[in-house]
């Protein structure tokens, strides 16, 4: 997670069964990306799971200054 070291991650299990997700992502790496790149970045990551044990997943990908942070 080199990509993305440094970032605030928040995770809800959005229907209790552990395969969907919404995730909130805090990071300077999304600086000057657009969604659809920031989108890009996280899936990059969670790439094996995703289809398996990870069904869903609903990202809020923001900057530091973005978050008010």
């Amino acid at each position: 997670m080199d990509a993305l070291s440094g970032a605030t991650v928040q995770i809800n299990d959005m229907t209790g069964g552990q395969d969907h997700y919404r995730v909130r992502i805090v990071s300077d790496a999304f600086e000057g990306k657009s969604s659809l790149e920031r989108h890009r970045m996280v899936y990059a990551l969670v790439s094996d799971v995703m289809g398996g044990a990870l069904h869903a997943l609903s990202l809020d990908t923001l900057t530091h200054d973005e978050a008010g942070s």
